[in-house]
This record gives structure tokens, C-alpha cells and sequence, in this order.
């Protein structure tokens, strides 16, 4: 069963991409330092644990980081202006809250939207909202009040934690990618027993600004075979029917180029054998994970991607299903407990 009380937890603690830092890190050391032989920090900031084995070498990834915004400007009138920090549109941010961490604290701002009744007799120009149009209130009348609450140029900050729950087992909130499956992962190993693979546990740093960190920790670690675990898409409105996987049927394994074959069979056969749904994605592309920079560490790397399925992908209304979420957690122990030593050449 998913704990909801460590899943929130894991979700709205901060840590925007190269700011992992700021607070996600650190619980991560703390939950898997209980569990594994092994928890270090590299240079870049990745948490890699380690559970001591023998064959094969396996290296799973989540990222940590969460996309954000970063204040470059300031006006006269104390309002921010903001830049992305990845893969942020604007116009999920109008009437939104945004969590800021200043040097005097945490501090909140609101991006505002101009009234209904001060746009009538205006002609709607539609067309997208681009960055110019994004301005951050923060309650302050001046610059120089703005920047006694502790805001400067270089100020980072994310979407305002809103975990909601709306069913049974479906739940929204900001910034399921990727922290339900760091949740996940971070689960698996926990719930660890014996196990005949060298495991290594990665929470990894700034994969929302290119792949960043599993590319520094698969080179360091030089696993046999790679998982990273990252959400992807379910089906949802105005998706012209393009998706394949659906919330509540379990989680999703690609099939395509990044993917090891006789991994990715493994894989099935594992699912089988304890019952566990498993849906399938075509990926005749790299999968935009951290198995693209893992599967072409050194040598070569036999990779696969483990994923839960949300709707309405880098918004603050992310939304999943716990099902899927346990399930996950499932496969990805299953998988961790059965991998034997075996030929990964396609």
C-alpha cells in the first residue's frame, strides 16, 4: 500500500534543478541511509546508495530535480520577473502560486490575470502567453521592498505545493515528475530482501537541464544494466488518441532503441510471475530519460525505462493513480530480487 504521508512528503520537498540542495537531497540520504550499506553525495549532487551484491551490476535512476523558475529582473514597482529553469510553460503559471526560497526564507508570489470585467470591449487576440506576459506579485509596492524581503536577480523558486486528493486512488499535484517515482524507487529499496545484483539507488540531479546527473553516476558506477524510472503519459483529453497507457492499468515499460530487448523481456517474465500489470509504450526514439545517457555509458549499457503514467505532464495538476504508484513499486522490487547474471548482447 502507497504511504500517502512520505509520498507528499518526498513530492513538495524543494529542490528545483541544480538547487537539489535546498532540501530533497538531504531526505533522501536520510530514507536510504536506514536500508543501504552504502549512501554517498558525488560532486554534482547525486545520492547514490548502494546494496552490496554480486552479479550483475544494476544502476536505477530517478531524478530528484523539479522544473522551476529563477527571478532575472525586478521592476521599479517591486514585481518579478522570471525565466524557466527546464521544460516550464508559461501559460500554466497564470493565477498560480510560486514558492520562492530567498535568503531571508521561503517566501510566496502569486503570477495575477487580468479581471473579466476590465477586458470587456477587448478584442481577444488569442495566441500563446509567452514570458514578457508572466510578472510575479509578491506583495511588495517597490524594488527596494522587494528586495528586503530577500529577493534578488538569481532567485530560485517552484510551483506551490497543492497535494489533492480526488478519488479513491487518484490524486493531483504539482511535480509527479518525478518525485512519485524517486517515491517509488526509494520504496523498492526499502522493501528490499535477498538479492543476487550489485545494486546502486541514484537520485539524480538536473535531468529536467539534460540528463545530467545519471550521466556523471553511470559513468562513475559502470553498471551492466540501467533502469531509470521517470513517469510518462496516460491518456487524457485532447490527446487525438496518439497515447497508449492508461491510468489504474498498472505501470509502463517502453519497447524501442533505448530499450534492451532481453532486458525488456526479463522484465515480462517478472511481471507474470507475481501478477503485476505491466502496459507497454513504443519509444522509436530515445525516451528524453536517463537511460539515453545511461545506455551509452563506456561500453554500453543494457537499459530499460520503468514509468507511472500521469496525466496533464509538467502543470500543477499532475495527476496519477496510487494503484499505479504500488504496482510500480512492486515491479521494480520484483525486478531488483530476480535479475541473475545473463547475456544482455541484443
Amino acid at each position: 500500500m502507497v504511504d500517502w504521508e512520505l509520498m507528499q512528503r518526498i513530492i513538495e520537498t524543494p529542490g528545483v534543478s541544480g538547487y537539489e540542495h535546498l532540501g530533497i537531497r538531504d531526505l533522501v540520504v536520510d530514507l536510504l541511509r536506514e536500508v543501504a550499506d552504502e549512501v554517498k553525495v558525488d560532486r554534482l549532487g547525486n545520492v547514490i546508495a548502494h546494496f552490496k551484491g554480486s552479479s550483475p551490476k544494476v544502476m536505477v535512476a530517478a531524478h530528484m530535480d523539479k522544473i522551476g523558475l529563477m527571478v532575472n529582473h525586478i521592476d521599479k514597482e517591486g514585481y518579478l520577473h522570471v525565466v524557466p529553469i527546464g521544460g516550464v510553460l508559461p501559460e500554466t503559471l497564470i493565477a498560480q502560486r510560486i514558492r520562492f526560497f530567498t535568503d531571508k526564507g521561503e517566501r510566496y508570489g502569486v503570477v495575477g490575470v487580468l479581471p473579466p470585467h476590465l477586458r470587456r470591449g477587448q478584442q481577444d487576440k488569442g495566441g500563446k502567453v509567452d514570458w514578457d506576459q508572466i510578472v510575479v506579485d509578491v506583495g511588495a509596492s517597490s524594488k527596494e521592498e522587494a528586495e528586503e524581503m530577500g529577493f534578488r536577480i538569481g532567485t530560485v523558486g517552484e510551483f506551490a505545493p497543492n497535494f489533492t486528493r480526488l478519488s479513491e486512488h487518484r490524486f493531483a499535484t504539482p511535480y509527479l515528475d518525478d518525485r512519485i517515482c524517486l517515491y517509488a524507487m526509494i520504496e523498492a529499496a526499502r522493501q528490499l530482501n535477498e538479492h543476487e545484483a550489485d545494486i546502486y539507488i541514484v537520485a539524480s540531479v538536473q535531468e529536467e537541464v539534460g540528463l545530467r546527473g545519471a550521466r556523471v553516476a553511470s559513468f562513475a558506477i559502470d553498471p551492466e544494466v540501467g533502469i531509470a524510472m521517470d513517469v510518462t503519459f496516460a491518456k487524457q483529453p485532447h490527446d487525438k488518441g496518439k497515447i497508449v497507457p492508461e491510468l489504474g492499468k498498472g505501470p509502463v515499460m517502453d519497447v524501442g532503441p533505448n530499450i534492451n530487448p532481453k532486458l525488456r523481456a526479463f522484465a515480462d517474465e517478472v511481471a507474470k510471475k507475481y501478477n503485476i500489470p505491466l502496459q507497454v509504450e513504443p519509444s522509436p526514439r530515445p525516451t528524453g530519460t536517463d537511460a539515453n545517457v545511461m545506455q551509452i555509458n563506456r561500453e554500453g549499457v543494457a537499459t530499460a525505462v520503468l514509468s507511472i503514467p500521469i496525466r496533464y505532464m509538467h502543470s500543477q495538476v499532475e495527476l496519477a493513480d496510487a494503484r499505479d504508484v504500488d504496482n510500480t513499486i512492486k515491479l521494480a522490487k520484483a525486478l531488483l530480487e530476480e535479475l541473475r547474471p545473463m547475456d544482455f548482447t541484443p
